[in-house]
C-alpha cells in the first residue's frame, strides 16, 4: 500500500476521533470504519479479482437474488392464500353454526334395561410411555377415573421404559389401579422398534383387543375428562363412515415462560382454524396422535400402523382419509396436556414435527396421485394444502425470505422488494394466527420473531425430510416436567445454571444472528428503507436464543 494512502488512513482517524467534542454515535462510528474499508478497497491497484467482482455482482448475484426475491413472494401468496382460506371455512363454521353435534348423530349411550352394559362398546385405551417419571401418575389416574362401564373398558399401558426404576413405578401403579377393580393391562416389549408407532402395532397383537370396536390414545402427559368417553365414543356408533374423532389439547403449562405462551398461540391456531377447517371442509385432517378416539375396524383397513417415518399418526390419517373415511374435529372437548418448557425439548419435537411430514410426503406423494376410487380434489387437497402449502413451502419462506433473503437484499440497493410482501402479506398472516388467542394477542411481536428464529430448524427439519439424511429417523422423546418445578428449590436451579451453560450455546442461532446484526447496523447507517426496524429485534431473538436464555431451567437433581 502506498505511503500517501497510509497518511490519508491516520487522517481520517484522527479527525474522526478530534473532530467532536461529544462522545461518537453509532452512525458515525460505522460510517467512519466503512470508509476506511472503502478506501483500503479503492487504493489497491486495478486487478482483475476488482472487475471479477463487478461483474459477478451485475450479472450473477443480482439476477439470482431477484429470482430469490421473486420465488419468496410467491411462496408468501401460497402461504397467504392457505391461512385466509382456513380462517374464512372456520369462520363459516362458527357463523352458521357447522359444530360437529349439528351434522352427525350423536345421541348419548344409555344402558338398556336387557342388554345392561352390554349397550356400551367394547373401549381399549392406548398409553404409550417411555421414561416418563414425572407425568406417569397423572395419565394412568386420569385414563382409570373416566366414566364408563367397567365391564367394557380395557385400559392399556404399554411401557418401553429402559430405567428399571421408572419401569418398577408404572408397573406398580397399574397394579394399584388394577386392585382397585380397573381392567388394566401392563404390557412391555423386548425392544423399541418402531418407537411409539412399534408399540401400538405390538399393543393391537393382544388377544383381549379382539372385543374392542374403538381405541382411544392418550400420550403420557395427557389427562382426559371423566366425561371423554360419553362426548366422543357415541359420534362412532351412530356414524359409522367416521373413524376418527380429535379432541383439542388444552395446556397446563401455557403460562409457564415466555416461551410456552408462543406455543400455546401457534398449537391454538393448528386446532382452532386448522383442525377446524379440514374437519368442516372434507372431514380430513391430521391425527394429533393423542387425544383421539379410532375405530379399529378403520386403521386395520388402512393398513395398521406403519413406522416407516417419525409422524405414523399423520400417516393411518393420510391412508385412512385416501380410504374413503371421515375425521370429525370436537373443539369443545378439551384434553389436558403439558407444552415442552426446556429450549432443547422444543427443538427437538419441531425437529420430529417438521422432519416427519416432509419424508412422509416423499414416501406417500406416488401412492396419493395413483391412488383408486379418489376425486382429484381430494388428491389436490392432500398433496398441495395438507403437504406443500401447509407443511414445506410455509417453513422454507418463513426462514428464507424473512432471515436471509430481505436481509441480504440490504447490500443490493438494485434489488427491490414491493411493500405488499415486505408489509401486507406478513402482517395478515400474523393477525390470522394470533386471533386464535386473543389474550395473548400483545405478544405478537414476541411470537413473530420466536417462529423465525424456530423456521431456521424447520427449514433445516425439512430438507433433511426430504432428501431423507442426517436425522430423518431420529426420536427423541420430548421431556416432560409434569410438577417438577414446584417441588425443586431455586437453589438448585440457579446451580443448574451455572455449570451447565455450556449445554446451552446454540452456535447455528448465535451465527445467524451475527450475521442479521451486521445487516441491520448498514441498514441503520446507509440505507433509508428502514428494514433494520425488523431485522435487529430479530437478531436479538437469534442471539438470545442462542445462549439458551429462553424457556425454563430444570433444575440439577430432576
Amino acid at each position: 500500500m502506498e505511503k500517501g494512502t497510509c497518511i490519508t488512513f491516520l487522517a481520517l482517524l484522527l479527525s474522526s476521533s478530534s473532530s467532536a467534542n461529544h462522545e461518537p454515535t453509532l452512525r458515525a462510528v460505522v460510517s467512519q470504519l466503512y470508509q476506511v474499508l472503502l478506501l483500503s478497497w479503492a487504493a489497491l491497484p486495478e486487478l482483475p479479482l476488482r472487475e471479477l467482482w463487478r461483474q459477478f455482482r451485475a450479472w450473477v448475484a443480482v439476477p439470482l437474488l431477484r429470482l430469490a426475491v421473486f420465488v419468496c413472494l410467491a411462496m408468501s401468496m401460497m402461504v397467504l392464500v392457505e391461512k385466509v382460506a382456513m380462517a374464512l371455512i372456520t369462520l363459516y363454521a362458527k357463523v352458521f353454526r357447522r359444530r360437529p353435534v349439528r351434522i352427525y348423530k350423536c345421541d348419548p349411550l344409555t344402558e338398556d334395561e336387557e342388554m345392561g352394559s352390554l349397550a356400551y362398546p367394547m373401549v381399549l385405551v392406548q398409553i404409550p410411555m417411555y421414561n416418563e417419571k414425572e407425568v406417569y401418575q397423572l395419565s394412568i389416574g386420569a385414563a382409570c377415573n373416566m366414566v364408563w362401564p367397567r365391564d367394557r373398558i380395557i385400559i392399556q399401558v404399554l411401557d418401553d421404559s429402559t430405567d428399571p426404576l421408572i419401569k418398577e413405578l408404572v408397573k406398580k401403579e397399574c397394579e394399584m389401579w388394577s386392585e382397585r377393580g380397573k381392567n388394566i393391562r401392563y404390557e412391555r416389549r423386548a425392544n423399541r422398534i418402531g418407537y411409539k408407532a412399534g408399540a401400538l402395532k405390538v399393543g393391537m397383537r393382544y388377544s383381549y383387543v379382539e372385543s374392542c370396536e374403538y381405541i382411544a390414545m392418550f400420550d403420557a402427559d395427557f389427562q382426559p375428562a371423566p366425561d371423554f368417553l360419553l362426548r366422543t365414543v357415541p359420534l362412532l356408533v351412530h356414524n359409522p363412515k367416521i373413524a376418527l374423532v380429535q379432541s383439542r389439547w388444552k395446556f397446563v403449562n401455557a403460562s409457564e415462560c415466555l416461551m410456552t405462551r408462543m406455543q400455546e398461540m401457534s398449537m391454538n391456531f393448528h386446532f382452532k382454524v386448522e383442525q377446524e377447517s379440514g374437519s368442516t371442509a372434507c372431514a380430513f385432517f391430521g391425527y394429533n396422535g393423542t387425544a383421539g378416539v379410532w375405530r379399529i375396524r378403520a386403521i386395520h383397513e388402512a393398513g395398521g400402523w406403519q413406522d416407516r417415518t417419525t409422524v405414523e399418526d399423520m400417516d393411518l390419517a393420510v391412508r385412512a382419509g385416501l380410504a374413503g373415511w371421515k375425521f370429525v374435529y370436537l373443539g369443545d372437548v378439551k384434553v389436558n396436556s403439558e407444552l415442552p418448557s426446556t429450549f432443547k425439548a422444543y427443538r427437538y419435537q419441531q425437529h420430529r414435527w417438521s422432519c416427519g411430514p416432509a419424508n412422509l410426503f416423499r414416501k406417500i406423494v406416488l401412492n396419493v396421485l395413483m391412488a383408486k376410487g379418489v376425486s382429484m380434489s381430494m388428491k389436490f387437497y392432500v398433496i398441495y394444502n395438507f403437504f406443500v402449502a401447509r407443511r414445506i413451502v410455509s417453513h422454507f419462506v418463513t426462514f428464507s425470505f424473512y432471515c436471509v433473503i430481505i436481509p441480504l437484499s440490504i447490500f443490493f440497493p438494485e434489488v427491490t422488494i414491493p411493500r405488499w410482501g415486505l408489509i401486507y402479506v406478513p402482517t395478515t398472516i400474523t393477525l390470522i394466527n394470533a386471533v386464535a388467542t386473543p389474550s395473548s394477542i400483545h405478544l405478537v411481536i414476541f411470537w413473530v420473531v420466536f417462529e423465525n428464529v424456530m423456521s431456521l430448524h424447520r427449514c433445516k427439519a425439512v430438507l433433511i425430510g426430504l432428501l431423507e439424511t442426517g436425522r430423518v429417523n431420529e426420536w427423541i422423546v420430548t421431556e416432560k416436567l409434569g410438577d417438577t418445578l414446584k417441588t425443586k428449590s431455586n437453589t438448585s436451579a440457579t446451580r443448574r445454571f451455572r455449570f451447565k451453560i455450556k449445554e446451552r450455546v446454540n452456535l447455528l442461532e448465535i451465527m445467524v444472528g451475527m450475521y442479521l446484526l451486521v445487516c441491520a447496523c448498514y441498514d441503520y447507517v446507509y440505507r433509508d428503507d428502514l428494514y433494520f426496524i425488523f431485522v435487529f429485534p430479530q437478531s436479538v431473538a437469534f442471539i438470545i436464543m442462542g445462549f439458551g436464555y429462553i424457556g425454563t431451567i430444570i433444575p440439577g437433581d430432576k
